[in-house]
């Protein structure tokens, strides 16, 4: 019982500071965590840590909305973009030969840490909002097809690929960047944590489910709040850290697998 506890706290926790600081997904820490050191099924443990961004991402929306932080406009019709080409590229993988994609999400993690710690993001939000209303929607619909159809294709990276077009296609600052990513990923971890629960039929570890939404909820509530009140380069610094860190955690996890 100890173990699980650990092993929660530590999940939880690194999930809710990815989320609230980056909009990390919480399936990217959780879900190997809980498949490594405590053994359970990989389609449950996902299962929970999609339940567990819920509202970790959720918080962490408020949060960025109520500092002006967050783009609900063009984030909506991003959002319905990408629940589009997830489901069309979900489809399309179904009919190639598997392959092995688990990696992707864990490798991109650490890369996009070593790049906000080497090459920070400083873009002002008035370079965001010089650009016209009709190219904004163009560039949210595009971008958020590219995004839903890699997430769905290969099954991982939505929250990480959402960042990076962000701040580096679409020119956020990356406070907003953040703010719409974890608002748009409450909705699709409400989706992907619901259809997991609905197919597999029958009720996940709830001492599990608890603690790891709880120890998510909490890491993600306090990283938002400093993300919020930290300079630019300050924050893009400790995100920098945070991500690298988390990767090199992947990395080692994964190896273990």
């Amino acid at each position: 019982m100890i173990l699980k506890l650990i092993v929660y706290l530590l999940a939880g926790m690194g999930a809710g500071i990815g989320t609230g600081l980056a909009g990390l997904s919480a399936a990217a820490v959780i879900s190997p965590m809980l498949i490594t050191f405590l053994h359970f099924d990989p389609y449950q443990a996902v299962g929970i840590a999609l339940a567990s961004d819920v509202l970790a991402s959720a918080v962490s929306a408020y949060t960025y909305k109520k500092h002006g932080n967050l783009d609900v406009r063009h984030g909506i019709i991003m959002l319905f973009s990408v629940l589009a080409f997830t489901l069309f590229g979900s489809y399309i993988a179904s009919l190639l030969p598997g392959t092995t994609m688990g990696s992707f999400s864990v490798f991109m993690t650490l890369l996009l840490g070593i790049k906000f710690i080497i090459r920070p993001v400083m873009t002002e939000k008035s370079a965001q909002e010089k650009k016209s209303e009709k190219k904004k929607i163009i560039h949210s619909l595009l971008c958020g097809a590219v995004i839903g159809f890699i997430c769905g294709f290969i099954g991982a990276g939505g929250g990480m690929m959402m960042l990076l077009i962000l701040t580096s296609v679409l020119g956020y600052e990356l406070k907003t960047a953040v703010g719409t990513s974890v608002f748009i990923m409450a909705f699709t971890a409400f989706t992907g944590a619901a259809s997991h629960f609905f197919i597999d039929g029958s009720l996940p570890d709830l001492g599990a489910l608890f603690f790891c939404i709880l120890f998510t909820f909490l890491g993600a509530r306090v990283a938002a709040l400093f993300a919020n009140k930290a300079p630019a380069k300050t924050l893009n610094r400790v995100t920098g850290v945070v991500l690298s860190l988390l990767g090199l955690l992947m990395v080692g996890v994964k190896f273990l697998s």
